[in-house]
């Protein structure tokens, strides 16, 4: 299995869940990813380089390629490979500056390796985007980018004309299964070069052993809410972002009185920051307190630009928090009302009707519960894990 991250963020959680997996059963597996801290425990690997990361983002943005670079951590992740000689490799995620994509899948094309690959996002069958949002230009050929200084950023250079035509090259001739999150990202791919390739959709997987209604009132009595008062919670990698809509949590704060806190977790900072009504929180790397996060809250906020499943919006109904959100792509295709409700992009009016109608009308401990059951039973990373077994069974032969 290889990732960008292990145990950390929704991606690396997920890999790690699978790996964990697959040897209860009894098999064997090998987990190498590229960044973030070193995790020792048997069958892990880091084969990323933490300076080489930053001279590959540096180039990026330079050079306008991404993904072209990381040769020694790449050659690090193939000289692990070769030696573990797996029937079955399966992809997550490669952007973000650790590998270079090119040698890894022409090694695995050499030692016809079976592939199985779990597209996250739009990050391969797109000149650089890892969302394409609103650009079509990725059906036919990009170019003339309009995301050209969002991540993955170039700073001078538009090359993404040419880093499609190396995806093309690189992925049209390669045996693998793609794997979506949502059956909407897997209406994209098949608008994309990838449009013949075998295409199944899986929806990520909640340790609903964390994940479930837990002891909220705690960390509501640590961040000094009143008990009475009701509570909006957003959670997100750099909620503060434009991509994540941090910027509207707090223009929407503003709408309601002091008696509702709006508690943004996931900022790039190192302390707890609190403004009128609004609080907000560094990483919080603890996914027990983050369930706590979730029961704490009333109402979970989504203000996301784009997002190919949403973790998020699963784990707080797991543990018993409504959603009230955006339309952002595959939210509102998964999550359904009587538990989560979804208004157009940018329509605040919307947002604040019924984040409003979902605080009046209130939740009782056996409507919560009942959230609960019944989005583990959908949303359980045992259920996912039972999935991709069966694809590695059968691709393997």
């Amino acid at each position: 299995m290889i990732d960008v991250n292990c145990k950390n963020s929704s991606t690396g959680r997920i890999v790690y869940d699978l790996f964990q997996d697959v040897r209860r059963r009894g098999h064997e597996a090998l987990l190498c990813y590229g960044r973030g801290v070193l995790v020792k425990e048997e069958g892990i690997y880091k084969f990323g380089l933490d300076w080489e990361t930053y001279i590959h983002a540096g180039l990026s943005r330079l050079t306008g390629y991404n993904g072209c670079f990381s040769r020694l951590s790449t050659r690090r992740l193939i000289h692990v490979v070769e030696q573990f000689k797996p029937d079955v490799v399966h992809i997550h995620e490669l952007h973000a500056y650790f590998v270079n994509i090119k040698p890894l899948i022409d090694y695995m094309k050499k030692k016809h390796i079976k592939v199985v690959w779990t597209f996250h996002c739009e990050y391969m069958y797109t000149g650089k985007c890892g969302h394409a949002n609103s650009c079509a230009n990725f059906e036919k050929k990009c170019g003339n980018c309009p995301e050209l200084y969002a991540y993955p950023k170039s700073l001078f250079f538009d090359k993404t004309e040419h880093m499609l035509r190396i995806k093309k090259e690189l992925l049209n001739n390669l045996d693998f299964r793609i794997i979506c999150p949502s059956e909407w990202l897997r209406d994209r791919v098949r608008r994309s070069f990838l449009k013949e390739k075998r295409i199944d959709v899986i929806y990520n997987g909640v340790d609903t052993e964390i994940f479930r209604p837990t002891e909220g009132h705690i960390v509501k009595k640590q961040l000094q809410i009143p008990p009475t008062s009701k509570v909006v919670l957003s959670v997100g990698a750099d909620i503060l972002s434009e991509r994540k809509g941090g910027s509207e949590a707090q223009s929407l704060a503003r709408r309601f009185g002091s008696d509702v806190f709006f508690v943004l977790a996931g900022a790039r900072t190192d302390r707890i920051t609190r403004k009128r009504n609004v609080i907000i929180l560094p990483t919080v790397s603890s996914t027990e307190h983050l369930a706590m996060l979730y029961t704490m809250a009333d109402v979970f906020l989504l203000c996301s630009k784009k997002e190919t499943f949403s973790m998020t919006c699963a784990e707080a109904l797991c543990c018993g928090t409504r959603v009230v959100g955006y339309r952002c792509g595959a939210p509102e295709t998964i999550f359904k009302r009587p538990y989560a409700v979804f208004v157009e992009q940018g329509d605040m009016d919307a947002l604040e009707v019924e984040t409003k109608r979902v605080l009046v009308e209130g939740w009782t401990l056996e409507d919560r519960e009942k959230c609960a059951i019944d989005a583990q039973c959908k949303y359980g990373k045992d259920q996912m894990a039972e999935k991709y077994f069966d694809i590695y069974r059968g691709t393997a032969g």
